[in-house]
């Protein structure tokens, strides 16, 4: 990687690529420093004439906020659209990695014959598969979603992404992941027996997909 070392220790490595981005790098990651003036390993830490700045240590407490368009299905229905928010609140920065855990509440619209509307209440992970600044990243979320009408009611949500994702500081990052979605319900039914009409509720099982952007901030 090239940059300017803006600090280190023997702890850790903070490097300024040539677009102006900070990375943070653990001293045990780093094998060889090159400079103008002096050649650095992790044998030793000697001081190099560079500039040197004063440098924040990243925030634990990151939001990810996560926007996202797709499809609907529900068996028995024809395929509808989906929209949907989520605000997370977690750590972004886990033993130096960008590795981000939290939970937080988001809002669910899927639009089939009729609209069916969610507050999912969830954890959730996402995690880089690499520390570079563009990196494949993988997530999980798990949590209940609370139906927003009384004619359903919510149930177990499960949520799955893959993508891709740009550090652009140690604090910000964005990205653009496909994923998929898992809701069930239970919605009103009719029933006619003997002209008599009978109304009960019974499970339904919703799936989306579709693309989403998240920011990290």
């Amino acid at each position: 990687m090239k940059g300017t070392i803006v600090f280190q220790n023997e702890e850790v490595v903070i490097v300024r690529d040539t677009e102006g981005a900070r990375f943070q790098f653990p001293r045990t990651d780093v094998e060889q420093v090159l400079g103008d003036d002096a050649v650095v390993s992790n044998e030793g830490v000697s001081e190099l004439a560079n500039e040197r700045e004063e440098i924040k240590t990243p925030k634990r407490v990151t939001a990810l906020l996560e926007v996202a368009f797709g499809a609907a299905y529900m068996p028995g229905e024809k395929i509808g659209l989906s929209g949907s928010a989520d605000l997370l609140i977690g750590s972004h920065h886990i033993r130096d990695r960008h590795l981000f855990i939290g939970g937080g509440l988001g809002y669910h619209a899927l639009i089939l014959s009729e609209t069916y509307n969610f507050l999912p209440v969830q954890v959730a992970l996402r995690m880089p598969l690499t520390e570079q600044k563009h990196a494949p990243v993988f997530g999980v979320s798990l949590g209940y979603g609370v139906a927003l009408s009384k004619n359903y009611v919510g149930g177990l949500y499960t949520g799955l992404d893959l993508g891709y994702r740009c550090q652009i500081n140690p604090k910000t990052a964005i990205g653009a992941v496909f994923f998929a979605r898992f809701q069930q319900a239970k919605v009103d039914a009719t029933e006619v027996i003997e002209d008599v009409e009978f109304t009960h509720r019974i499970g339904r099982n919703f799936i989306t997909y579709g693309a989403k952007l998240t920011l990290y901030f």
